[in-house]
């Protein structure tokens, strides 16, 4: 986390003679010291959102493109998914992991 370079000038106001109260921070320079180290966060966090999202090898597949790349029908998918193919369901949808289904298929072929 970045802390905003706010000089002592800034924070602290002039004594106020009147009621012979200080004030300590200066709300505008507070304001602008939050929002610089907002932006540095935001900055920050999407300069690596890029890093976090996972290879194209990692994405879902749902049962049509699973099913397309693969060249079998939906009925032979399901088939497979019952003989234990592994699967995420998101409420009602199925999707696939594409190195998980390689990796299965890769071992039913050594077996």
């Amino acid at each position: 986390m970045r802390f905003c370079m706010v000089t002592k000038s800034y924070l602290y106001s002039t004594y106020l003679s009147q009621n012979k109260a200080m004030q300590i921070i200066n709300y505008e320079a507070l304001s602008l010291c939050i929002i610089e180290a907002l932006r540095a966060e935001l900055q920050e966090y999407f300069k690596n959102i890029g890093t976090a999202y996972q290879p194209a090898d990692e994405r879902l597949l749902s049962k049509q493109e699973l099913a397309a790349e693969l060249g079998v029908s939906l009925v032979t998918l399901t088939a497979w998914i019952n003989k234990g193919l592994p699967f995420l369901r998101l409420h009602k949808r199925v999707y696939f992991k594409r190195s998980e289904v390689l990796a299965i298929m890769q071992q039913k072929i050594k077996d």
